[in-house]
């Protein structure tokens, strides 16, 4: 079965759930797995644990679970803290996706340097002030992120 045939029955089996009335009344995964597509993972006890978490978030009964490591593959945690969501604005600031690595990180950080550093605009006394600001914005950013870096390590 091709990947159009089962996203037509998924949409099949929506249109008739809204039409009978029974939309919002199943599961998720009673409803996506109408006619046997999505059967096949029913063994997968991860999946099934995950559909089961959407299903109590989605009818409003589950909290939303904070898991503070990153999982490796064997399910223990890898001692790697997850970036926290404060530092998503100092990513934003360096034009570099947010979670990046230390060597895109300063490889961002020298950059945006180079082309907002103050000594580069000394000329233009309004272009100066510009740049002292970004460059000074450009440095906290950095800061608090290589601040967060070393408390993880």
């Amino acid at each position: 079965m091709g990947i159009w045939d089962r996203l037509g029955r998924i949409i099949d089996g929506h249109i008739n759930d809204i039409f009978d009335g029974n939309f919002g009344n199943k599961s998720f995964r009673q409803s996506s797995a109408k006619g046997g597509a999505a059967d096949s993972a029913m063994g997968d006890p991860d999946l099934d644990a995950a559909y089961e978490e959407l299903n109590d978030f989605l009818n409003g009964n589950g909290e939303r679970k904070n898991y503070s490591d990153e999982k490796t593959q064997n399910g223990k945690p890898s001692g790697k803290k997850r970036v926290p969501e404060e530092l998503q604005k100092d990513f934003e600031c360096l034009g570099i996706p947010f979670g990046s690595n230390e060597e895109i990180c300063k490889a961002a950080y020298k950059k945006l340097l180079k082309i907002h550093h103050p000594d580069r605009h000394a000329g233009h006394e309004g272009n100066l002030k510009k740049a002292t600001e970004k460059s000074a914005k450009i440095n906290a950013a950095f800061d608090r992120i290589e601040k967060w870096r070393t408390e993880v390590k």
